[in-house]
């Protein structure tokens, strides 16, 4: 999918992901273990490898089902990632951890907690990434400053859509009498088709200039939560709240049930639907219900350090969002690795 940028589109060319070390990103739980229980929680920094590999390992290091052991949220394989897994495992069967890391993992940290880690118990994720090849210029910095004070749309990123953007077709034709999918791999493309419809109503309402103010009839998201609440053109209290980014208008993640919005809102979702054939048909059919996500993304603590090799950027995400969307607004790269992952989408 073509889709409009908000700040005109990159500035230049650059490198990205050049080597495993220019990508690095650490999870933020927004909490911590406590130190007992009945689960191990481990935190590992990841080279090169894929989240849900790292947890195969380490249920077979620790001898139980794949399903004992729990992670926050999916990293990029291609980057240096940390982040915590659970396991659930007795005092007595518990390995020495140090000795059975696989190749690429590192122990940070290890203890206990009394809960298993479970998909989407995180705040966001602090990314510090390295683009090669940019150069220093006014209109960076000042592309910088807007991103930082406005955000940006809260795009799905590519590696959301798999190899040449296949997921989506791939889902589609499951759907229509095609091969049948497993559980992992139906989960996988069950969201990239979501998200793709998701992607194409933000997509208009960016081609709108309403993707960062609501229109009538929207629902609103709290910033950092799931949340949502009916807008109201009459609160006064409204214009201030979007200008602080503490809410923000959302877009549909589709399935069964009736949209959320209305009026405006609505007719332009409808609209989206009906120009995307079956699929939001077969979302239904999944079995999927109906709910909301933020169209803007807050981009926070944005800092750069200029160098001969280009820009260092960090800032932190909320769970669920790409720096991918960030960085599309700021150069158009190439990178040496096949985007065939999934990112910190979770």
């Amino acid at each position: 999918m073509d889709l409009p940028f908000v700040y005109g589109g990159p500035l230049s060319q650059a490198r990205l992901r050049a080597q495993h070390e220019d990508f690095r990103v650490e999870e933020d739980l927004g909490y911590g273990p406590s130190g007992s229980g009945e689960h191990v929680w481990l935190f590992l920094e990841k080279r090169g490898c894929n989240t849900e590999w790292v947890a195969t390992q380490l249920a077979k290091a620790a001898r139980v089902p794949r399903l004992a052991v729990g992670y926050a949220g999916l990293k990029d394989r291609h980057a240096i990632t940390s982040q915590w897994f659970s396991i659930t495992v007795k005092p007595e069967q518990e390995p020495d951890w140090n000795a059975v890391m696989p190749a690429g993992v590192t122990l940070v940290q290890a203890t206990r907690h009394a809960k298993k880690l479970k998909r989407g118990a995180l705040k966001g994720n602090r990314f510090r990434l390295l683009v090669r090849d940019w150069a220093h210029s006014s209109e960076a910095e000042d592309r910088l400053e807007h991103i930082s004070r406005e955000g940006v749309p809260n795009y799905f990123g590519e590696q959301r859509f798999g190899r040449d953007g296949g997921n989506v077709d791939r889902f589609m034709a499951s759907q229509s009498g095609g091969p049948p999918l497993d559980r992992h791999s139906r989960g996988i493309m069950l969201s990239a088709a979501r998200s793709h419809l998701f992607n194409a109503v933000l997509a208009r309402r960016v081609s709108a200039a309403t993707w960062n103010q609501p229109m009538v009839g929207d629902m609103m998201n709290l910033d950092g939560s799931r949340s949502v609440f009916a807008y109201d053109p009459s609160d006064p209290l409204i214009p201030g709240r979007l200008a602080s980014m503490d809410i923000h208008p959302t877009g549909p993640l589709w399935g069964r049930g009736t949209l959320m919005v209305t009026g405006d809102a609505l007719r332009l979702e409808q609209e989206v639907a009906a120009s995307q054939g079956e699929l939001p048909a077969m979302l239904e059919q999944a079995g999927l219900e109906q709910e909301r996500r933020a169209l803007r993304l807050p981009v926070r603590e944005l800092v750069c350090a200029w160098s001969e090799l280009g820009a260092e950027l960090s800032f932190a995400l909320p769970r669920g969002t790409y720096a991918t969307a960030v960085l599309r607004e700021l150069v158009r790269w190439e990178t040496d690795f096949d985007v065939d992952t999934a990112s910190a989408d979770r």
